[in-house]
């Protein structure tokens, strides 16, 4: 089984970040087993903020392998970015299973809610054509420092997320099923973030829990999420 990591900021990290995505490999080692997963994706680093680049490897982790840090996630990058990269991305990885967080800086920066949601769609599509079988979770904008404090914008974040969930609804299709991750009910910007919006360790075993939860109750896969010990 292959899973790949498609989001923005909060999935790539920033250099010295363990980032959600090293808290599911250690679920996914946890319940299935190293040698019965893989995660995919054409990139694998964090970015880096004072080059402004794409281009740091330091996890901080040092024991996160190589090969389990692959992603198609971006910093600044949003649906509208992913929706023409995924289909390649699919195709030359093989990935069975996309876990999938994106929208906030689709609405911060680019694309009103019902646009991003069109993007959403043709995400969708594009990872279809790419692997008909293909399994997607998605994760709705979940709370950040904007929305508390931009009552406009927080209206197009809560449209938005409604959107979604009528986009998921419509495009059911039991080959390729898609699923709506819960919004963490108990996360809090104040606590489970670093500046507002990026998730700190306790953010990352958050969001991290989320997509182990849909994947455990939905489809079996996994099991309960433990949050693991850091180094």
């Amino acid at each position: 089984m292959r899973f790949m990591f498609v989001g923005d900021s909060m999935t790539i990290g920033r250099a010295g970040d363990y980032t959600w995505r090293h808290r599911m490999w250690q679920h996914l080692s946890a319940t299935l087993g190293d040698g019965s997963f893989e995660i995919v994706g054409p990139r694998s680093t964090l970015y880096d903020t004072t080059s402004d680049t794409p281009a740091s490897h330091a996890y901080a982790d040092p024991r996160f392998p190589e090969h389990a840090r692959r992603h198609l996630a971006g910093w600044g990058e949003g649906w509208q970015h992913m929706a023409p990269l995924i289909g390649p991305a699919v195709r030359e990885t093989g990935a069975d299973v996309l876990l999938v967080s994106l929208g906030l800086i689709d609405l911060g920066f680019y694309t009103k809610a019902d646009q991003t949601a069109d993007n959403v769609r043709a995400f969708v599509a594009a990872a279809r054509a790419a692997n008909p079988g293909i399994r997607m979770v998605f994760l709705p904008v979940i709370p950040n420092v904007r929305a508390e404090e931009d009552a406009p914008f927080a209206a197009e974040v809560v449209r938005f997320n409604e959107l979604l969930a009528k986009t998921v609804a419509d495009l059911a299709d039991a080959a390729s099923p898609i699923l709506l991750a819960a919004r963490p009910a108990a996360y809090d910007i104040h606590r489970d973030t670093y500046d507002g919006t990026h998730p700190n360790a306790s953010g990352e075993h958050r969001l991290a829990g989320e997509f182990a939860a849909v994947l455990h109750q939905a489809w079996g896969i996994g099991g309960l999420y433990r949050p693991a010990r850091d180094a």
